[in-house]
């Protein structure tokens, strides 16, 4: 199984970006794991919010295939411990899930041909953060469940 983080936007400071590689890089011994970034839209003031989605929109579908299993970060998605994240990216495995990608929004969320597309929906907590924090958490979440999965000593219960 290959998992991709689909954003977008880039990752502008300079501590994210540095976690960010760090788990990239631990990720290397468990599993294929890309990112892409996807431009920010340019010239968005005479845009509406729903305009803007709709254009994201039709980034993110450049970058998607039929086959791929495609999970929202949305707040409006179930919330899991680490444990049941391990469990729901070994269930995907086992399913012989080719490729899971996982979509980081806009500013704005999705718009509604997105989440028509969508398998499903993952959410981090109830609390907001910056879709650049959200980067950094996600990919730690990621290795720590493949920690959990091989039963090594990173996480603690």
């Amino acid at each position: 199984m290959k998992i991709t983080l689909l954003t977008v936007g880039k990752t502008e400071d300079a501590y994210l970006k540095d976690g960010i590689e760090k788990y990239l890089k631990r990720l290397k011994h468990y599993i294929k794991f890309e990112v892409i970034d996807l431009p920010e839209l340019k010239n968005t003031k005479a845009l509406t919010q729903e305009q803007q989605k709709a254009k994201e929109a039709e980034l993110l579908f450049k970058n998607i295939s039929a086959t791929d299993y495609v999970m929202l970060l949305d707040e409006g998605g179930l919330q899991h411990t680490s444990v049941q994240f391990a469990d729901l990216l070994n269930k995907k495995m086992i399913a012989s899930v080719s490729n899971l990608v996982f979509i980081i929004g806009g500013p704005y969320g999705f718009d509604g041909s997105i989440y028509k597309r969508a398998n499903d929906k993952l959410s981090l907590s109830k609390m907001t953060f910056s879709h650049q924090m959200v980067r950094l958490f996600f990919v730690e979440q990621v290795y720590r469940a493949f920690t959990i999965l091989k039963g090594e000593p990173y996480h603690h219960q």
